[in-house]
Protein backbone atom coordinates (compact mmCIF):
# COMPACT_ATOMS: atom_id res chain seq x y z
CA UNK A 1 0.00 0.00 0.00
CA UNK A 2 2.79 2.43 0.93
CA UNK A 3 4.58 1.62 -2.33
CA UNK A 4 1.56 2.91 -4.27
CA UNK A 5 1.20 6.11 -2.27
CA UNK A 6 4.85 7.22 -2.41
CA UNK A 7 4.91 8.07 -6.17
CA UNK A 8 1.66 10.00 -5.78
CA UNK A 9 3.10 11.99 -2.85
CA UNK A 10 6.27 12.72 -4.85
CA UNK A 11 4.24 13.92 -7.83
CA UNK A 12 1.99 16.06 -5.64
CA UNK A 13 5.02 17.62 -3.96
CA UNK A 14 6.66 18.43 -7.29
CA UNK A 15 3.45 19.92 -8.70
CA UNK A 16 2.96 22.01 -5.55
CA UNK A 17 6.50 23.40 -5.73
CA UNK A 18 6.20 24.12 -9.47
CA UNK A 19 2.80 25.77 -8.99
CA UNK A 20 4.13 27.90 -6.15
CA UNK A 21 7.13 28.99 -8.22
CA UNK A 22 4.85 29.88 -11.13
CA UNK A 23 2.55 31.84 -8.82
CA UNK A 24 5.46 33.79 -7.34
CA UNK A 25 6.87 34.52 -10.81
CA UNK A 26 3.50 35.79 -12.06
CA UNK A 27 2.78 37.74 -8.87
CA UNK A 28 6.16 39.49 -8.89
CA UNK A 29 5.85 40.49 -12.55
CA UNK A 30 8.60 38.30 -13.99
CA UNK A 31 6.28 36.96 -16.68
CA UNK A 32 4.81 40.36 -17.54
CA UNK A 33 6.11 43.15 -19.73
CA UNK A 34 9.72 44.26 -19.84
CA UNK A 35 8.98 47.15 -17.48
CA UNK A 36 7.50 44.75 -14.92
CA UNK A 37 10.52 42.45 -15.29
CA UNK A 38 12.92 45.35 -14.80
CA UNK A 39 11.00 46.47 -11.70
CA UNK A 40 11.10 42.92 -10.27
CA UNK A 41 14.85 42.76 -10.90
CA UNK A 42 15.32 46.03 -9.01
CA UNK A 43 13.29 44.70 -6.09
CA UNK A 44 15.36 41.51 -6.01
CA UNK A 45 18.63 43.46 -6.05
CA UNK A 46 17.43 45.48 -3.06
CA UNK A 47 16.06 42.51 -1.07
CA UNK A 48 18.68 39.79 -1.50
CA UNK A 49 21.72 41.27 0.36
CA UNK A 50 19.78 42.07 3.59
CA UNK A 51 18.19 38.61 3.52
CA UNK A 52 21.59 36.92 3.16
CA UNK A 53 22.99 38.97 6.05
CA UNK A 54 20.01 38.03 8.23
CA UNK A 55 20.44 34.32 7.51
CA UNK A 56 24.18 34.56 8.16
CA UNK A 57 23.46 36.07 11.60
CA UNK A 58 20.76 33.47 12.25
CA UNK A 59 23.13 30.57 11.60
CA UNK A 60 26.01 32.25 13.46
CA UNK A 61 28.21 32.74 10.43
CA UNK A 62 30.13 35.96 10.88
CA UNK A 63 32.22 35.75 7.73
CA UNK A 64 31.77 38.59 5.29
CA UNK A 65 30.58 37.75 1.84
CA UNK A 66 32.33 39.36 -1.11
CA UNK A 67 30.51 42.29 -2.63
CA UNK A 68 28.17 41.54 -5.48
CA UNK A 69 29.66 42.72 -8.78
CA UNK A 70 27.82 45.45 -10.63
CA UNK A 71 26.26 44.21 -13.83
CA UNK A 72 25.07 46.82 -16.26
CA UNK A 73 22.22 44.89 -17.83
CA UNK A 74 18.89 46.28 -18.87
CA UNK A 75 16.13 43.71 -19.32
CA UNK A 76 14.11 46.30 -21.23
CA UNK A 77 16.75 46.47 -23.96
CA UNK A 78 17.42 42.73 -24.15
CA UNK A 79 13.88 41.44 -23.57
CA UNK A 80 13.10 40.35 -27.12
CA UNK A 81 16.57 40.29 -28.69
CA UNK A 82 16.12 36.67 -29.79
CA UNK A 83 12.85 37.50 -31.51
CA UNK A 84 14.43 40.49 -33.25
CA UNK A 85 17.36 38.34 -34.42
CA UNK A 86 14.99 35.66 -35.75
CA UNK A 87 12.88 38.20 -37.66
CA UNK A 88 16.03 39.78 -39.08
CA UNK A 89 17.31 36.40 -40.25
CA UNK A 90 13.96 35.52 -41.82
CA UNK A 91 13.76 38.87 -43.62
CA UNK A 92 17.25 38.37 -45.09
CA UNK A 93 16.60 34.73 -46.06
CA UNK A 94 15.30 35.32 -49.62
CA UNK A 95 18.23 37.51 -50.67
CA UNK A 96 20.73 35.14 -49.00
CA UNK A 97 19.11 32.14 -50.73
CA UNK A 98 19.36 33.92 -54.09
CA UNK A 99 23.02 34.79 -53.49
CA UNK A 100 23.87 31.22 -52.44
CA UNK A 101 21.99 29.80 -55.45
CA UNK A 102 23.85 32.12 -57.85
CA UNK A 103 27.14 31.17 -56.20
CA UNK A 104 26.28 27.46 -56.55
CA UNK A 105 25.28 27.83 -60.22
CA UNK A 106 28.51 29.72 -60.94
CA UNK A 107 30.51 27.00 -59.16
CA UNK A 108 28.85 24.28 -61.28
CA UNK A 109 29.49 26.30 -64.47
CA UNK A 110 33.16 26.68 -63.50
CA UNK A 111 33.42 22.91 -62.94
CA UNK A 112 31.95 22.06 -66.34
CA UNK A 113 34.36 24.32 -68.29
Amino acid sequence: MAARILPVVKLATKLTIAGGALYVACDSGLLGSSEQGSEALGKAKAAIPPAIEEWMKYFGLEAQLPTIPKVEFSPVQAWNSGVRQSISTLSEAPSKATAYTNHGVQYVKDLTK
